[in-house]
C-alpha cells in the first residue's frame, strides 16, 4: 500500500512453503528477504543479495532451514552504499513526525546526526521537507495521510535511492495499532508478520484466538519448550514481576514460558487458558519441572471463579503431571480468594503436586524463591 500511494509499482513475490518459485520471473537476478517482522535481518544474514534464477532454490531453503516460513522475492537493484536514504514517520508527543537520513540502509540508527525530525503542523514547510527527502509534496503528504487512515504507529522506507530518472523503494516497514483492525481498509489481520520462526507453538495459537474473543485479555510465549519453570500467571505487572525475579536469581534460561491473564475472565475461559499451558509441560524434555501459578491481589478479578477453570485443566491432566514429577505452587490474592485457595490447594494435595499454596501476606518474590527450590 506503500507504493500505491506513492504512485509507485511494486514488483515482488511472497512466497512460503507451497510457492512454485517457477512464477518468479522477468529478471536478471533478485533479492530474498525473510518477512517475518524480523529487525536488523541483514545483518542476521537473513536477506540473500543478487541471486540468480538459478540459485533462487537455494536462498529460499538457505532461509527457511533457519526457521522462517514467510519470505519475498524482489527484484534486485544495483546501487551503492552511499546512494540509500531513510524516511520514517512516528508518533511522538507533539503530534505525527516525519524523520529523514541521506545515511539510511542498515546502519542508520549510528548516523543519528544526520537525521532530521519535523513535525506536522501547520507551519511545516512541504517543500523542504520534499527537497530534503526528494519524495513529491504530494507524496509525503499521502503518506502522512496513509499513516492516519491505517492506524499505523511507525512507518518506515528504509533504504530507498534516488536515481536521476526514480525514486526506488527497496524496503518497508510498519506497524499498526491492531485495535483499529475494525477501522482500516488495507490491511487485515492476516497482512500481520509474527518474528516467531515457523517453530511456533499451537498452544500460542489457541491463545491469540481466546484473545481475541474475549472481553478478558489472554497472552502465551513460548520462550524455552524445554524449559522447566512454567508460569500461570495473572495481571500484567505481577507477571512482570514474577518473571523478573525468576531472572535474578540467574534461572532465566530455565523460563519456559511468559504470559498472563486478566480482566476478570469465566470460568470456561480460564480453564482454556490453562489447559495450553499445562500443555506445554508435557512436550519438555526438562528433568525437574516446577509450576508457578501467581499473581497480586486481584481487584476485581473473582479468585475463585479464575482457580475453578484452572482446577478443572489441572484434574484433567493431573496424570501426565505427576509422573513428570510437577510440583505447583501458588500465590493470590483477591476476592473469594480464601475460597479459591483451599480449593486449589486440596486438588493438588490430592493429586500428589502440591508445592505451596500462599495468600498476600507471603510477597510474590519470597513465594518465587520458595519455588523454584523444587530445582536445587
Amino acid at each position: 500500500m506503500v507504493n500505491d500511494v506513492l504512485g509507485m509499482t511494486y514488483v515482488g513475490w511472497s512466497v512460503n512453503s507451497s510457492t512454485n518459485l517457477d512464477v518468479i520471473t522477468g529478471y536478471d537476478t533478485y533479492v530474498v528477504k525473510v518477512d517475518q517482522a524480523v529487525k536488523g535481518r541483514f545483518k542476521k544474514g537473513l536477506v540473500v543479495l543478487d541471486v540468480s534464477k538459478s540459485k533462487l532454490n537455494d536462498a529460499v531453503k538457505t532461509l527457511r532451514d533457519q526457521g522462517y516460513e514467510l519470505l519475498l522475492v524482489e527484484p534486485f537493484f544495483e546501487h551503492e552504499d552511499l546512494q540509500e536514504r531513510y524516511i520514517a514517520i512516528t508518533q511522538s508527543r507533539d503530534g505525527i513526525a516525519v524523520s529523514i537520513s541521506a545515511n539510511g540502509g542498515v546502519d542508520v540508527e549510528k548516523n543519528k546526526d544526520s537525521i532530521h525530525a519535523y513535525t506536522i503542523s501547520d507551519e511545516l514547510d512541504w517543500n523542504l521537507l520534499s527537497k530534503e527527502s526528494q519524495f513529491s509534496v504530494e507524496q509525503l503528504k499521502n503518506l502522512v495521510e496513509l499513516f492516519t487512515a491505517e492506524y499505523l504507529t511507525f512507518l518506515e522506507i528504509n533504504p530507498y535511492v534516488v536515481t536521476t530518472s526514480a525514486v526506488q523503494i527497496l524496503d518497508v516497514a510498519m506497524e499498526v495499532d491492531d485495535a483499529g483492525l475494525h477501522f482500516v481498509n488495507l490491511w487485515t489481520e492476516k497482512d500481520i508478520r509474527n518474528p516467531r520462526s515457523m517453530n511456533s507453538y499451537t498452544q500460542e495459537d489457541v491463545v491469540k484466538s481466546l484473545d481475541r474473543e474475549s472481553s478478558s485479555s489472554f497472552n502465551l510465549s513460548v520462550l524455552n519448550p524445554n524449559g522447566s519453570i512454567f508460569l500461570l500467571l495473572s495481571g500484567g505487572g505481577a507477571s512482570v514481576v514474577i518473571a523478573d525475579e525468576i531472572y535474578n536469581l540467574g534461572l532465566g534460561d530455565q523460563l519456559a514460558n511468559y504470559g498472563e491473564y486478566s480482566g476478570n475472565p469465566n470460568t470456561h475461559e480460564t480453564y482454556l487458558y490453562a489447559q495450553q499451558l499445562l500443555s506445554l509441560i508435557a512436550g519438555s524434555s526438562a528433568p525437574r519441572k516446577v509450576l508457578f501459578i501467581g499473581g497480586a491481589a486481584a481487584n476485581f478479578t473473582d479468585i475463585a471463579n479464575t482457580f475453578a477453570g484452572i482446577i478443572l485443566a489441572i484434574d484433567e491432566q493431573a496424570e501426565s503431571l505427576c509422573n513428570e514429577g510437577v510440583k505447583v505452587y501458588v500465590r493470590r490474592g483477591g476476592p473469594r480468594q480464601k475460597i479459591g485457595l483451599a480449593r486449589i490447594e486440596k486438588t493438588l494435595k490430592e493429586h500428589d503436586l502440591f508445592g505451596g499454596v500462599y495468600d498476600p501476606t507471603t510477597s510474590i518474590s519470597d513465594a518465587v524463591k520458595i519455588a523454584l527450590t523444587e530445582l536445587e
